[in-house]
């Protein structure tokens, strides 16, 4: 097979394809968000809702980005240009979401990688809290502007910038394909070992009694089934633009829902050993100190950097390598999505210009890791992480999949044109069941998921941060990426842009004449 097509780069092979469409998926949500928000979200029956959003968001949405950007064969502003002049809009506006994105994600990295080294001894005493918000990241008493520095995560940030964009600049088989090939494979020993370990911690059962145990009455919770489409349609990276850049280097005969449903699948199936992981650990840390699991489970960074620090100072024998084990899963599931994020971006850049992967590595790439870099590891940088993450997630990108599916299946009714375009060379069909959840519960729970969040966020001011301040770091940058996105597709493409749709009609009739 041709390592490019029409100039574009392609994956070696389709197992390279999905092992990075893998990596994407599987990040930091999946192993500090899922266990916690199916805890506190029936348990066991939140498996329920889980499942059906899935089956009837989770893939499909796969599917449908895999579709737009292995039919026009571009990122996301290149895909969307050949549909409708203003939908490149769409594109630019996900393109720009990634570039904010992969500043403050790679802190969180950066984290994890000091932290690994913390796990050595333990270096975070007796109170990880107090050693995380004063002695690590020396946070200010409140948010605002930038006012000092904080070396010790600077430089491990840049060291994560350095990795990230080496791969990246390195292209799609080299670089991103190789890395994956070799982080996932990785990520998955770590943790099942650091699993076998956690379940054979005196009290493990106690929080896996915890997990698993049905809420039943929790079913008919509106919430609970909101929890479950937002946690599937987070852990899976769509909505970001990334699954239409990495489908666009697929050779032309891909099997699109194949590798969707083993994407998909591969992606729960962490979720959940993720969950068994975090809630035997969390059962012993309970056993341990006398409580109830729900004194001892969070989520986000309070799991990851507080509570399981408390963990591991706990553990009868072998601390240091459980340390090793947790926080160097964090790193690697970390860097698997960072670097797709970064694809984005410079792929986008890309298309637009012509312009080589080196260079445009070095300055868009250059430019992503300049702003996480002045912006992050500052005594405020928690604050804005904070803010900037909370925004950019509610009332970005679930309303960037909302404009999306609204656009592309409602008002340029492409939905039918793309599944033939799966179906002509994928093994498992596609049927009415994804038009209709396309353009009928997709819009409707994204849709529902905005509202909702919109309601909460207007009656009470987010972790009640100054206005000031969530002007800036929240809707200022939420507006701003929309801003930035619609001005972008207001000027005109100077290089040529291939016809996609008329290119792939001709090749697929070609291909089918052959046969």
């Amino acid at each position: 097979m041709a390592t490019k097509e029409l100039g574009r780069e392609q994956w070696g092979t389709r197992a390279g394809f999905v092992m990075a469409a893998i990596g994407s998926a599987v990040g930091l949500g999946n192993i500090w968000r899922f266990p916690y928000i199916a805890y506190d979200n029936g348990g066991g029956a939140f498996l329920v809702p889980y499942l059906v959003a899935l089956f009837t968001a989770g893939i499909p949405l796969l599917i449908f980005e895999y579709a737009i950007g292995h039919r026009y064969r571009g990122a996301a502003p290149r895909a969307f240009l050949p549909m409708a002049r203003p939908a490149q809009a769409i594109g630019w506006w996900q393109v720009a979401m990634c570039f904010v994105i992969g500043t403050y994600y790679a802190v969180i990295i950066a984290w994890a990688v000091r932290y690994t080294g913390f796990s050595i001894g333990q270096q975070w005493g007796d109170n990880p809290e107090q050693f995380l918000m004063s002695d690590f990241l020396q946070v200010a008493d409140a948010p605002g502007m930038v006012s000092s520095y904080v070396a010790g995560v600077a430089w491990p940030l840049i060291g994560v910038w350095v990795v990230t964009l080496g791969i990246v600049a390195l292209g799609v088989r080299r670089g991103l394909e190789k890395a994956n090939q070799i982080f996932i494979p990785l990520l998955v020993v770590l943790f099942l070992i650091l699993v076998v370990r956690a379940l054979f911690l005196p009290g493990a059962e106690i929080g896996l009694n915890a997990l698993f145990t049905p809420d039943w009455s929790a079913i008919t919770n509106g919430q609970v089934w909101i929890a479950a489409y937002g946690q599937i349609f987070f852990s899976l990276s769509v909505g970001f633009g990334i699954m239409i850049t990495y489908a666009s280097y697929l050779h032309r005969r891909a099997d699109l829902s194949g590798s969707a449903l083993v994407a998909g699948f591969a992606n729960s199936s962490f979720e959940i050993l993720a969950g068994i992981g975090v809630f035997a650990s969390v059962g012993f840390m309970a056993a341990k100190s006398g409580v109830a699991v729900d004194q001892v489970v969070t989520d986000g960074i309070g799991l990851a950097f507080i509570a399981f620090p408390q963990i591991i100072s706990t553990l009868p024998g072998g601390a240091t390598l459980f340390g090793l084990l947790f926080f160097g899963s964090l790193v690697l599931a970390g860097l698997t999505s960072l670097i797709s994020i970064v694809q984005v971006v410079v792929s986008a850049v890309q298309d637009r210009t012509g312009m080589r992967r080196g260079p445009s590595v070095a300055i868009v790439g250059g430019a992503i890791a300049l702003a996480s870099i002045l912006l992050f590891p500052t005594s405020e940088g928690l604050y804005i992480l904070d803010a900037v993450d909370h925004f950019i997630n509610q009332y970005g990108i679930a309303l960037a999949g909302l404009v999306t599916v609204i656009t592309v299946g409602w008002l340029l009714r492409k939905l039918g044109m793309l599944k033939d375009h799966v179906n002509a060379s994928s093994a498992v069909p596609l049927g009415q069941w994804w038009t209709i959840t396309l353009s009928v519960i997709t819009p409707i729970i994204l849709g529902w998921m905005t509202w909702d969040s919109l309601r909460t966020e207007l009656s009470t001011n987010y972790e009640d941060y100054p206005t000031s301040f969530l002007l800036i770091a929240g809707w200022g940058v939420v507006i701003g990426v929309i801003v930035i996105a619609v001005l972008i597709s207001l000027i005109p493409w100077r290089r040529s842009v291939p016809d996609s749709e008329h290119f792939h009609l001709n090749t697929v009739e070609q291909e089918a004449g052959s046969r």
